[in-house]
């Protein structure tokens, strides 16, 4: 019998993981990463991986004299490279008797909500049948505005979409540092509670393959903390290191997100995830503001808006802002732009945004 903490988790392997120096696959340590996952999947827990590598993979394929601009170069290494990515998956995964599935999505297929519950109710269905999903970003149609940040959202984003109990992020050091991680004399910060600020600890510099660094890996933990997710930053590079994290009483050296202990309802971790998806923005006054910042139960009425930018329609997601036009949250509307503008000032409506929509930052 296990005895592993959580029954459901997201697994998201950079590329700096994943790939060598120069940029071609790590099979060793993708083999290694599979065999662990497959201990935990055999274990009973479920298992969904969110994996960066198609384009470094596919880049080290192709020898292109041609010059291609970013997204150009991106969508036709991507092409390429999650063809590799998928069969090796595909084919270490058979070796340990298990069926993996790909899930390719764009940021668009979260913005609508019935898209969203369509990807969740499919992965849904892979874990019953006990599928493991690699999901990715299909980023042969995706175009810079509306590509995610990097992996690390998208992870954020499904760990959230699948209710799972923990986010693992697996880089190639061993978490947050209190310091420069060649210093020898700094430690890894083993946990960060909600009201803990490491933001003086946090570099900028993004990943030599991928598109992240620690400053989005932060952002995105700290939202899905909030969310009532745990989330682990960890070296996917040491041996054995997913069930050594899963294990109750772990020491495995990481650095962990505690979750927020109140639960928190699937409609709004979509609405928390979904500020980039925004169709329209509604600017509020002052008393507005305070009154919900002060009060989590509180819907945002028209009385307090001050205007509406932007077109929109009923059940699309807008962004909350104050009166200095600072977001302070994201919501569903109740209303389209038209009738929104019409009503701005009023009293004695339905609220323009409702408080089990809304999602104050």
């Amino acid at each position: 019998m296990h005895n592993y903490q959580y029954q459901r988790i997201v697994v998201k392997i950079g590329s700096n993981v994943l790939a060598e120096k120069d940029g071609t696959l790590d099979l060793t340590r993708m083999s290694a990463l599979v065999s662990q996952l497959a201990t935990l999947h055999k274990a009973g827990v479920e298992v969904i991986l969110v994996s960066s590598g198609a384009v470094a993979s596919g880049r080290s394929e192709l020898n292109i004299d041609k010059k291609l601009d970013a997204v150009s170069a991106r969508q036709v290494f991507s092409a390429v490279g999650q063809v590799k990515l998928m069969n090796h998956y595909y084919d270490l995964f058979q070796k340990q008797g298990i069926f993996c599935g790909q899930v390719l999505t764009t940021k668009e297929n979260f913005g609508s909500r019935r898209h969203y519950l369509n990807q969740k109710n499919c992965m849904q269905e892979m874990l019953a049948l006990k599928v493991i999903p690699i999901v990715n970003e299909n980023d042969t149609i995706s175009v810079t505005e509306l590509m995610f940040t990097d992996n690390d959202e998208l992870s954020g984003l499904i760990a959230s979409m699948m209710d799972a109990q923990v986010l693992i992020i697996l880089s190639n050091i061993d978490g947050i540092y209190n310091g420069d991680p060649t210093d020898s004399t700094s430690v890894v910060i083993r946990e960060v509670h909600a009201n803990k600020s490491i933001a003086q600890y946090i570099q900028a510099e993004k990943s030599s393959f991928g598109r992240g660094g620690m400053l989005t890996k932060t952002t995105i933990a700290r939202k899905v903390a909030d969310e009532g997710i745990a989330v682990i930053i960890a070296n996917g590079k040491k041996d054995n290191i997913l069930p050594g994290l899963l294990l109750k009483g772990s020491t495995t050296v990481c650095t962990k997100f505690i979750a927020n202990p109140k639960e928190v309802s699937s409609v709004k971790k979509w609405i928390a995830h979904s500020n980039s998806f925004a169709k329209g923005e509604v600017h509020i006054n002052a008393g507005a503001a305070d009154a919900l910042m002060k009060s989590k139960a509180s819907s945002l009425l028209f009385v307090g808006v001050t205007s509406i930018k932007g077109d929109f329609e009923k059940d699309d997601i807008i962004k909350i802002c104050n009166e200095e036009g600072v977001v302070i949250g994201v919501g569903k509307v109740r209303y389209d732009s038209e009738k929104a503008r019409q009503s701005v000032g009023k009293k004695g409506l339905r609220p323009l945004v409702h408080y089990d929509y809304l999602y104050l930052d």
